[in-house]
């Protein structure tokens, strides 16, 4: 046991998951309650994990527990179960916040614990099914729908700010052309102590689980006041410039204008209004543009909650999902992320950023990770476990709905209308990878020839018969169909199988 309250002692318990340790999760304790952390070495042996998530899982959990010093008590065990064993402590005299996967969920209904609605998020799970109903899922409608619904950026009249919901079209910006980076701030990363060095030692003696990735130094927050740091940090040097570059690439600027705020609040350390609550009070200061506002709120309280919602609603069994049939096992260079077996230059610098910080912003994981993924035909199941374990910010509920329904299109076309399958002409427009690069996006045959183009027209030529009837798949078949080399580039890509390429 770590500090806290002897077992004597014990009154009432909340028990924080390792991914609930924020304020909100237990600022409604009475003052006599504890507050239960738990390190459990047998979740980390159930699968793999990226080193530096294991550090920040078990610096955050730490750091809560200095934080709230009496009140808190850290257990390490091989289990939550044994745990509350060790301790002498009743289930039935635990309270919880509603976890974040299925199966936490039935273990702690399985206990007999009072389970309290899930927070973290804008909106209870029921609200939603009742706003869905019957309808078809459209991110575009619940996005407009919680504006309203919160008040986020809205007229007196009920319409957006500006006039327009989102600024999408004027949030595509390719990378400014002879820039490296963006010529932002080095963002603010927290400074590591002796939480931080015991770890890392404790880390080097696991001999028992199978940790991916390089160590290296922390760049996420991993406590409550590093996590309103790193909000303030964003908001004050990078929020302006957020919107326009969302999409672009620079291999030299992993981190561009995006927020790093994805791994404290997905630890829950960030509550995603006092997020939104602190972007739309710097765009009502002056200084940002509304399209970077805007597309900030869309991440947090549109994508974000999205993805949330949708893990629920869609039920477990969505997991499974494999529309395309993609049975292809994941490489051991790429389960790996050994970034040096590849020379394209997208996909190793992609596997390079997940290697050395164990995270990537979106574009980089749904248009060169994910769809080299999809191109490959990799397992959906395997592929979402693979995102889960090797981000930071990887949990079920952010990687199935991401992974399997927007960058795999496995489940059929419930989460998005077309495949995101991107061709080495994206790539060429929207990075700076393609510049430097031993392949061409403009060559399809031949050793010069760009895997990702070539592998986007193999895409479509294997899934032809699912995919031709996709309207917005039409003009990309049109110009299958014309393809006078198609042959040869389903061949090649046949060939190249499953080599690093």
């Amino acid at each position: 046991m770590r500090g806290g309250a002897s077992a004597g002692t014990i009154d009432g318990v909340r028990l924080l998951f390792a991914d609930q340790l924020g304020p909100h999760f237990y600022a409604d304790l009475a003052d006599d309650e504890q507050v239960l952390l738990v390190e459990s070495r047998q979740a980390f042996r159930r699968r793999r994990a990226h080193r530096q998530k294991a550090h920040i899982i078990l610096t955050a959990l730490r750091r809560l527990a200095h934080d709230l010093d009496g009140r808190a008590i850290l257990v390490s065990a091989p289990s939550y179960g044994e745990a509350l064993a060790g301790l002498g402590i009743d289930p039935r005299e635990v309270s919880v916040v509603d976890p974040t996967s299925y199966a936490a969920r039935r273990w702690v209904r399985e206990q007999g614990m009072t389970v309290l609605p899930a927070r973290g998020f804008t909106l209870g799970e029921n609200d939603f099914q009742d706003w869905l109903g019957t309808r078809r899922p459209i991110l575009e409608d619940f996005y407009r729908w919680q504006r309203r619904r919160l008040g986020i950026l809205m007229e007196p009249d009920g319409e957006p700010e500006g006039g327009r919901w989102n600024f999408d079209a004027d949030n595509r910006l390719p990378p400014p052309k002879k820039q490296r980076t963006l010529g932002l701030p080095e963002p603010a990363y927290p400074v590591e102590d002796s939480i931080d060095a015991e770890v890392r030692a404790e880390l080097d003696t696991w001999d028992d689980v199978v940790l991916v990735g390089d160590d290296g130094p922390r760049r996420f927050a991993s406590g409550r006041a590093e996590a309103l740091a790193a909000l303030d940090d964003f908001v004050t040097y990078r929020l302006a410039t957020f919107g326009p570059y969302e999409d672009a690439v620079l291999e030299g600027d992993w981190v561009m204008a995006h927020s790093l705020l994805s791994v404290p609040m997905n630890l829950g350390l960030l509550d995603p209004l006092e997020v939104v609550d602190a972007v739309v009070e710097a765009y009502r200061a002056g200084g940002i543009p509304l399209q970077s506002a805007e597309a900030m709120v869309r991440q947090v309280v549109g994508w974000r909650e999205w993805a949330w919602q949708l893990y629920w609603a869609l039920g477990e069994e969505y997991a499974d999902g494999n529309a395309l049939g993609a049975t292809t096992p994941l490489p051991d260079w790429f389960a790996e992320l050994d970034a040096d077996a590849v020379q394209a230059a997208c996909l190793r610098s992609a596997l390079r950023d997940v290697r050395d910080r164990g995270w990537s912003h979106h574009i980089v994981r749904l248009m060169v990770l994910g769809s080299w993924a999809l191109q490959r035909g990799y397992e959906p199941r395997q592929t979402a476990a693979w995102f889960r374990d090797s981000f930071l910010d990887g949990y079920d509920w952010v990687m199935v709905t991401n992974v399997v329904g927007m960058a795999l299109y496995a489940d059929g076309g419930r989460m998005a209308t077309k495949p995101y399958a991107s061709g080495g002409a994206y790539l060429d427009r929207m990075t700076d990878h393609c510049r430097g690069c031993v392949y061409s996006p403009k060559v399809r045959v031949g050793p010069t020839a760009c895997p990702f183009t070539a592998g986007y027209w193999a895409f479509l030529d294997r899934h032809e018969p699912q995919l031709r009837g996709n309207h917005r798949l039409a003009q990309p078949y049109a110009g299958l169909r014309r393809l006078a080399d198609r042959d040869a580039v389903v061949a090649q890509e046949h060939a190249r199988g499953t080599a690093a390429p």
